[in-house]
């Protein structure tokens, strides 16, 4: 199967039935068998995919991407002992970084339903058009790139946090904070924003949010 049928969907699908890691085989660049550049944007998912990990507190060394030849037989064997032996070393997802199975589950299930979002932005704003990994790998780590993620995805990824949580029940914007990790002012801009959409509302009685429609 071609490296560019990879789906952001199988990526996080993956990680949130607790894969502790998941690597990806792909032709050379340049050197498609199916002439349509597939790898490239495999490449471009990958880099997207952990620079979210990331976000979310995961290790985004849980997910490699390696290219190589049919014929290189001895060169995947190589890549893939070593990708089992960093992930062997990470040891199971969330718990070398510190993060609950609670927490884990909130941010995993964010991501999950931002995933069509995720496509469009990524295929309309945030693809990188390269030549050399080197090249991919230095636009996904530059200022540019930062910019555009935290207006892109960032905002939205805590926005969608939030609603999740509001869904159990509902929470103060000091509960809010707490839970996820951001200041109040950030809070406050995202429920400003959710409640003009009519996304949720502002409990005066109790001093706290809760979804649109729910008592």
């Amino acid at each position: 199967m071609c490296s560019g049928r990879v789906d952001i969907a199988h990526l996080f699908r993956a990680f949130s039935n607790r894969m502790d890691g998941v690597f990806i085989g792909g032709c050379r660049l340049k050197e498609c068998n199916y002439v349509t550049h597939g790898n490239y944007h495999a490449l471009n998912l990958v880099q997207l995919s952990r620079r979210i990990m990331e976000h979310i507190g995961l290790n985004p060394d849980r997910l490699s991407i390696e290219f190589m030849s049919s014929g290189e037989g001895n060169l995947f064997a190589r890549v893939v002992d070593e990708f089992v032996e960093t992930i062997r070393s990470a040891g199971p997802i969330g718990v070398s970084e510190g993060i609950n199975q609670e927490t884990l589950s909130l941010n995993l299930k964010a991501v999950t339903k931002l995933i069509p979002y995720l496509r469009l932005v990524e295929s309309e704003r945030l693809r990188g058009h390269f030549e050399t990994l080197d090249q991919f790998k230095a636009f996904y780590a530059s200022e540019e790139f930062e910019r555009l993620f935290k207006d892109l995805v960032a905002d939205r990824l805590a926005i969608g946090q939030i609603i999740t949580l509001l869904q159990e029940k509902p929470l103060s914007t000091g509960d809010l904070s707490e839970i996820l990790g951001l200041s109040p002012s950030d809070i406050s801009k995202h429920l400003n924003n959710t409640a003009k959409q009519g996304l949720v509302k502002y409990q005066e009685d109790e001093k706290r949010f809760a979804l649109a429609g729910v008592e």
